[in-house]
């Protein structure tokens, strides 16, 4: 079974990276694992002309395909965002509405295969919970629209830089323990 880990962040040597890295070292104990970053995808806006509502398809070709191939290669899905103002990062909420295709909420969509795993796991630097619980919400909201199993999530507060993860590693092996 293959497991995809991605960063959701621009920052591909954060606290977001740090976390990305304990993850895909826990799991590659039990699933073939693959990191990846948003900044590693050549994503642009979507035009919002609803062309996809009627083909599926989407009219723009560049990375958003490749990402999508690499959900489509595996089992289970870990996306791990910060926080960027109460919301995911831009670069992350671009490739959400590129998915357009994918959704459920028109005929035709473009369908993954069915039964895939998705879990959430979220940071912020703020103390309160309740902003991570706002993007663990954008997150498995967009996994239900591609028919993702939401199966779990971790919100991670007051994580200000890489080396606030390393104390809360254990929190992550644990959660870990239910993929």
């Amino acid at each position: 079974m293959k497991a995809l880990i991605i960063n959701c962040s621009p920052v591909r040597d954060g606290a977001t990276a740090e976390i990305t890295s304990i993850i895909s070292d826990e799991l590659s104990q039990k699933y073939e694992t693959k990191q990846v970053c948003i900044d590693d995808y050549d994503i642009a806006f979507c035009k919002g002309c609803r062309s996809c509502h009627n083909t599926a398809k989407c009219v723009m070709t560049d990375g958003v395909q490749q990402l999508m191939a690499e959900f489509e290669a595996a089992d289970v899905i870990i996306c791990a965002s910060p926080s960027y103002w109460a919301d995911v990062p831009g670069q992350f909420k671009v490739f959400i509405d590129r998915c357009t295709p994918y959704s459920n909420t028109h005929e035709p969509h473009a369908r993954l295969s069915k039964g895939k795993k998705g879990y959430a796991v979220v940071l912020r630097t703020g103390p309160n919970m309740k902003e991570c619980e706002r993007l663990i919400q954008t997150i498995e909201h967009f996994y239900g629209h591609l028919e993702i199993e939401c199966c779990g999530h971790i919100g991670l507060c007051s994580i200000e830089n890489r080396e606030a993860v390393i104390p809360r590693t254990s929190e992550l092996t644990e959660f870990c323990k239910e993929i």
